[in-house]
């Protein structure tokens, strides 16, 4: 019976701190490299790519998520509700999900599945369409 709850015991601490050690992963400001539509998916001529591309700012995109599951872009690139701040927002991240919560109701307004996440590099396709695919570069960690 001891026996039992040691092993309880030292398993659920191992998984609060997997869980811990995959929201660190995240936790830093990422800029935007590339991102894809399913737009640009569907069109098939590279003239028009080169175009739409061509048309996009030319002011980097950040992304940062701090520790306390509050994040911040400098764009709208994750957080596509309309909200008061629409720069602000919490999240939840599981290593295979990302969730955007509403800051008010902390309802999820978008989530991402997680393609690849490495020390330097995140790539995120949107839940309701696989086809639109962002590459993020880690710039900084956050305290």
């Amino acid at each position: 019976m001891k026996l039992a709850r040691i092993l309880l015991l030292t398993a659920s601490v191992l998984s609060v701190h997997h869980l811990a050690a995959q929201t660190r992963d995240i936790v830093g400001s990422w800029q935007l490299i590339r991102q894809s539509t399913c737009l640009e998916e569907m069109a098939g001529s590279d003239d028009l790519r080169d175009d739409m591309r061509a048309r996009s700012s030319a002011t980097p995109k950040l992304v940062t998520f701090k520790a306390n599951s509050k994040g911040q872009e400098s764009t709208r690139i994750l957080n596509y509700s309309r909200v008061a701040n629409p720069k602000k927002f919490y999240y939840k991240f599981n290593g295979n999900l990302l969730l955007i919560l509403d800051k008010k109701s902390q309802t999820i307004s978008d989530s991402y599945v997680v393609d690849k996440i490495t020390p330097d590099s995140l790539i995120l396709s949107s839940s309701s369409r696989p086809c639109e695919v962002r590459v993020f570069s880690k710039i900084s960690e956050s305290r």
